[in-house]
Order: structure tokens, then C-alpha cells, then sequence
């Protein structure tokens, strides 16, 4: 977001009112920055919707690369595989994040029988003891766990 604000023009509006005179000023940056190339055939025409067109062109492909792999990380996550709650929690709030993008929604039961379930298997009983408190939000469970490995960590 701090590269946002180092722009020497106004971002487009949602609107779109702007549209033109964004193009003019995208156009003069990437020029002084040497990377007026990389825009020349798709910004050349003034049009939005044709612009608009161009990007979908481009990037919807992406859907069918992110969903499936977004989906195989969900598969193959474990706890155990982690060696931090937070790289844990990351990658999950991660996944959850590109899921989500697709309107494929992981509920709170799916994250917290994810970790129980991936927990390493010498800690059974650990697992079993969370799984006693009944946990109903994710992040309740996760604060617990970096509580715990605070405690264990002093």
C-alpha cells in the first residue's frame, strides 16, 4: 500500500470519470520508468470496456490455475507440518482468503477439525483436550495454541 501513495497521479476512480486522464498519467510513469512496453498494446485504446476486455483476456485464466491449487493446499495442510502456530494460522488464513475469491467458504468447523485432525500424532491427548474445550470459532482455538506455546517456550 506505501507504493500507492509514491504515485505521481491519482489512482482510477471506481467510477471511471477519471479514466482518460489515468491513462495519459499511467502512460507519462511507466515511460519515465522504461516499462511503457509492457503497456503499449493494451492502454492504446482509450476505451474502458475494451481495456476491461484485454484484462479479462489476460487474467481469467487465473481461475482455473488458483481454485485447483488453492484446493490442494486445503487437502494436503497439516499442523504438524508447521513449525509455528503462526506459519500454521498464515497459511491458512491464506487459503481461506483465495477460497473465498471463488465464493468456496470454509466454515469454522472445517478450520478447527483441520487442526484438530493434523495434529502430530505423539499428541493425541493434546489434541483430545482441545478438542473437550469446544471451540467454536478458529481463532479462539489458534489464540489458545500461541498461548500454550508462549508457555512452553518461557
Amino acid at each position: 500500500m506505501s507504493n500507492l501513495n509514491k504515485l505521481n497521479f491519482t489512482t482510477l476512480e471506481v467510477s471511471g470519470m477519471n479514466y482518460l486522464k489515468w491513462v495519459q498519467d499511467v502512460k507519462l510513469h511507466f515511460t519515465t520508468k522504461n516499462l511503457r512496453p509492457t503497456i503499449e498494446d493494451e492502454m492504446d485504446n482509450p476505451d474502458p470496456q475494451a481495456l476491461w476486455v484485454t484484462l479479462a483476456d489476460r487474467f481469467d485464466h487465473q481461475n482455473d490455475i488458483i481454485l485447483p491449487k488453492a484446493g490442494y493446499d486445503w487437502q494436503h495442510l497439516r499442523f504438524q507440518d508447521f513449525k509455528s502456530v503462526n506459519e500454521n494460522n498464515s497459511k491458512v488464513c491464506r487459503i481461506q482468503s483465495l477460497l473465498k475469491i471463488f465464493n468456496e467458504t470454509l466454515t469454522e468447523e472445517d478450520l478447527l477439525e483441520k487442526t484438530y485432525s493434523t495434529f502430530f500424532a505423539t499428541n493425541i491427548v493434546l489434541q483430545q483436550q482441545y478438542r473437550a474445550q469446544k471451540f467454536t470459532k478458529f481463532s479462539d482455538l489458534i489464540s489458545v495454541l500461541l498461548l500454550a506455546k508462549s508457555i512452553i517456550s518461557c
